[in-house]
């Protein structure tokens, strides 16, 4: 069905469209100008900005250096030439009718120095113009509909961000954050779900993982709002987040960094980047990072060290191969002690309280991954991308929870064996063109996704810390002399044996396909796709397998060189895993999605806004059973959900020196079709209604204090509900409101950077009400980070 109404629409858009006099054929008497940007030594400038002085007309130069701007009217004209929001080139230009008139424009700089400035503007700004090539869409950011934000390496460097678990969402709308692991992996919401989890194009997103990137080999974050299985893969309808890993620039730099803070803060980074023989064919760049970090709880630390070497090799004028290898290894305390219990209320301890106990094992993560890119240009217009990765993940480890919680603040602690591993292997194999029929471009994608991914742990041992009648009490806590004793877990067989039935396969293929036609000298673009994906996987025992054919139809207008507005109706379909207490299988995720949205460019490009209004319904959604008990770990599936929202971004360089990142969320997620247990119209769990946030840095541009600089920043969410489903009488999550700031400063290669985060020392953390009790994770309270870096 999906498959006919898409090809009825397809042709009756089509049909519309070509039978109206302004597309069927050029206007007569009009001229088109067709021409070529390079550089000053003569080399093509590529993703460089056209636009015609006086219309609405604008391109974004190709590879090759090349633009065409078609249909204008007899006369004369100035064409601007401008990278990242400043103005380098004017051209004059005559337009004949019915001619094409051919132009050349040099910058006034060379292809060296063009290089060397988009490396320093794209690491020196807070947005960018164009989205990463692992997103596949070859489109400026303000003609893709769809909300897409960047966090960008110069905001992840401003906030001293370490890792994905480190604060990095609140450089975007209504993205949350209600439980972590400390640094072990981040479970990202937005739009009333979980966030795919992708690095490189790849979705890595697992039960329990990935392990969270350290931002020492980041070169930037992709968050995707709304469904974009169409192209990348199964995926959630709440979106996805891209983690775009740093490559080879073709500039020799480097830059190291020490950073220092609160707790037994200490971490050192080395970025290198350069070229291995004179002619550039052979580039590399290599990210080195340590890091130890203790708790304001006690007994709690983790330490990591990541090594990041990328090699890039361009095997001709039309292919380049890229071989990119991450190891991340980290050692940490047991990762359940970042939680607190108590029976009557969140947050009854201070914040430093802690049920930890001393001497326990570590828990050791070893996160290995493979990835080889090709690109090969068979034309200016068509250009073929494949990309394989293997990722091996490994963790021996424990976690902790209690048996018992009881009202007089008695309670079990017990550890758990954690062990576990994390297996995939991907293959990719997408093509981009950009062509034209007549007056109609059409911007093509298609492309080929394949996925196996395997995750077995053991959770199947045990071991009560305490006992009934010695029991620990958190308001009176005694630490080093557990009842039981410390545990003592069977390693002897393999992990697959131990693992017994906890063992998730998953393994699927899609293909799918897109075309964007640009109307009216691109003036209007109309986006049809679709995508059809089969998958198998087993779990806990139990194998399926489904398919489904997702269809996308978007359309994106230019009010004028800097504004566009879109609509978008799209599909997802996710398969999932969990257990039913019925017994019955977990039917597969499916979702629509509709949007709306309005994008602008301000002070020629040098600052962005978007704001966009949404509704996802989302069908078969799983949720933590409120009758689980301690040791269940059943779920509930929803019947339908549905997600409305509006959400509102801005992020930029609003005057010299003066950055802005700000954003607001509204989200309503809850039961549009009941299920048992579930009432129509109650919330879904896991966000908050309302989130702001803010981040703002200023910086001195001239005058003896030139370079220093003040930054100012807060979070707040508002309304927000807990992690799962709480009885009637249990309490929701209070407001959170976090405010940060800092000085820095810059001259030359040297800078220093000092945060002062949580300013206010505010009590903040997230939790839930779970069985009888309730149980909290606290962030620090006031706490300090001093960065150096040296750039040579």
């Amino acid at each position: 069905m999906f498959r006919t109404t898409l090809h009825y629409l397809y042709c009756l858009l089509a049909a519309m469209v070509l039978s109206h006099p302004l597309y069927a054929t050029e206007e007569k008497g009009n001229g088109h100008i067709r021409g070529k940007v390079t550089t000053s030594d003569g080399h093509p400038a590529p993703a460089v900005s056209i636009i015609l002085k006086g219309t609405a007309k604008m391109a974004i130069t190709q590879e090759d250096g090349s633009f065409l701007l078609r249909e204008i009217k007899p006369g004369n004209y100035d064409i601007a030439v401008s990278y990242l929001g400043q103005e380098n080139a004017a051209q004059p230009v005559t337009v004949v009718a019915n001619r094409t008139v051919r132009v050349t424009v040099v910058l006034n700089i060379s292809s060296v120095t063009l290089q060397e400035f988009t490396v320093t503007q794209h690491r020196g700004s807070y947005k960018d113009l164009l989205n990463s090539p692992t997103l596949r869409l070859a489109a400026p950011l303000i003609e893709t509909p769809q909300n897409i934000q960047v966090v960008t390496s110069k905001v992840l460097a401003d906030q001293q961000v370490t890792s994905m678990s480190d604060g990095l969402i609140r450089n975007v709308s209504g993205a949350t954050r209600l439980e972590h692991w400390g640094d072990m992996y981040a479970r990202v919401n937005m739009r009333g779900s979980r966030a795919s989890a992708f690095r490189n194009g790849m979705n890595v997103t697992s039960s329990w993982g990935p392990l969270t990137e350290d931002m020492s080999f980041v070169e930037r974050v992709e968050f995707v709002k709304g469904p974009a299985g169409f192209m990348m893969s199964n995926g959630e309808p709440s979106g996805i987040y891209n983690v775009v890993t740093k490559k080879p620039t073709g500039v020799t730099r480097g830059e190291a960094g020490i950073t220092l803070g609160s707790y037994d803060f200490y971490r050192a980074t080395l970025d290198l980047d350069g070229k291995l023989e004179k002619t550039g064919r052979l580039l590399y760049r290599l990210n080195l990072m340590g890091q130890t970090k203790n708790s304001f709880r006690d007994y709690e630390y983790t330490n990591r060290y990541s090594i990041a070497p990328v090699l890039s090799y361009k095997v001709d004028d039309k292919t380049t191969l890229t071989l990119e290898y991450t190891l991340q290894h980290a050692k940490m305390s047991n990762v359940g002690t970042y939680y607190v219990f108590a029976a009557d209320d969140y947050a009854v301890r201070p914040r430093d309280f802690t049920t930890a106990e001393p001497n326990l094992d570590p828990t050791v993560i070893d996160d290995h991954s493979v990835m080889v890119n090709m690109q090969h240009n068979f034309s200016d217009q068509w250009k073929l991308t494949a990309q394989a990765a293997y990722f091996s993940y490994r963790q021996t480890g424990s976690s902790m929870w209690p048996t018992e919680v009881n009202a007089d603040g008695t309670m079990i602690r017990n550890v758990s064996i954690w062990d576990a591993s994390n297996e995939a292997k991907y293959g990719q194999l997408f093509l981009n063109g950009n062509v034209a029929t007549g007056a109609i471009r059409h911007r093509i994608l298609g492309g080929l996704d394949l996925g196996n991914k395997e995750y077995m742990a053991d959770w199947n041992q045990g071991h009560d810390l305490d006992s009934a009648g010695a029991y620990f009490n958190i308001y009176q806590p005694v630490y080093g002399r557990p009842a039981n004793g410390l545990p003592s877990f069977d390693r002897s067989k393999s992990l697959r044996e131990r693992a017994g039935s906890n063992i998730i396969n998953q393994s699927y293929t899609g293909v799918y396909l897109q075309d964007e036609l640009g109307f009216w000298q691109n003036r209007i673009r109309l986006t049809l796709a679709g995508r059809f994906t089969y998958v198998e996987e087993s779990s806990y025992g139990t194998k399926v397998s489904e398919k489904k054919f997702t269809p996308r139809v978007g359309i994106s207008g230019s009010i004028d060189a800097h504004t566009s507005v879109y609509a978008l109706y799209d599909q997802s379909f996710v398969p999932q895993t969990g257990l039913l207490r019925s017994g019955e299988k977990v039917k597969p995720i499916t979702g629509n999605n509709i949007e709306f949205g309005v994008k602008r460019d301000w002070m020629g490009g040098r600052w962005n806004t978007t704001a966009s209004v949404y509704r996802i319904l989302k069908n078969n959604q799983l949720s933590n059973d409120p009758d689980n008990q301690p040791g269940e770990n059943f779920s509930l599936q929803l019947g339908q959900t549905k997600t409305e929202g509006v959400e509102f971004d801005l992020r930029g360089q609003i005057v010299p020196g003066l950055g802005l990142i700000a954003n607001y969320a509204f989200t309503d997620s809850k039961i549009s079709k009941a299920t048992k247990g579930m009432a129509e119209g109650a919330a879904v769990p896991g966000f908050a209604k309302h989130t702001a946030n803010a981040w703002l840095n200023y910086r001195l541009q001239q005058g003896a204090l030139k370079g220093l600089g003040v930054s100012a920043g807060f979070s707040f969410m508002g309304d927000r509900s807990t992690w799962t489903w709480g009885a009637v009488t249990q309490k929701d999550l209070p407001d959170y409101f976090r405010l940060d700031g800092g000085l820095s400063w810059e001259r030359d290669r040297l800078s220093i950077n000092a945060n002062m985060l949580n300013l206010l020392d505010a009590y903040l953390y997230s939790g839930a009400a779970y069985a009888t009790f309730y149980y909290w994770q606290a962030e620090p309270g006031r706490n300090l980070r001093v960065s150096l870096g040296y750039k040579f």
